[in-house]
């Protein structure tokens, strides 16, 4: 969770019924922020795009991108200083060499550089 945007990689069984979710999700705190800001018809939420995972090595280089997110964006120069991210709960389960090993494995390379800009 960033400032202005976040990532969620999840499973889910029904695609359609999790973006219906998730959109009530931005309806109802879209409406809430409008309300305190005084600010209605405001937009907060630009949209939800769903990416079907098309191998392993997909799945992790989604899940280096989404840690390394506020390291992309500037608010931290480390992963687990973040406060509003996994990325501390996913070092405590594997521990570093195997992220370190993960991040190596799965580097970012180009992955999501058209999604948003870092400066963002």
């Amino acid at each position: 969770m960033l400032p202005n945007h976040y990532h969620v990689l999840v499973t889910t069984v029904d695609l359609k019924r999790t973006l219906s979710e998730l959109g009530r999700f931005h309806g109802r705190t879209s409406f809430a922020w409008n309300g305190e800001e005084v600010s209605r018809g405001r937009q907060v939420w630009c949209n939800a795009l769903d990416r079907d995972m098309r191998s392993e090595a997909h799945f992790w280089a989604t899940m280096n991108y989404i840690h390394h997110n506020p390291v992309r964006h500037g608010y931290v120069s480390k992963w687990q200083d973040w406060p509003f991210s996994s990325a501390r709960d996913y070092l405590e389960s594997v521990g570093e060499t195997t992220a370190a090993q993960t991040w190596r494995n799965f580097p970012l390379k180009g992955y999501g550089a058209d999604w948003d800009e870092p400066s963002l």
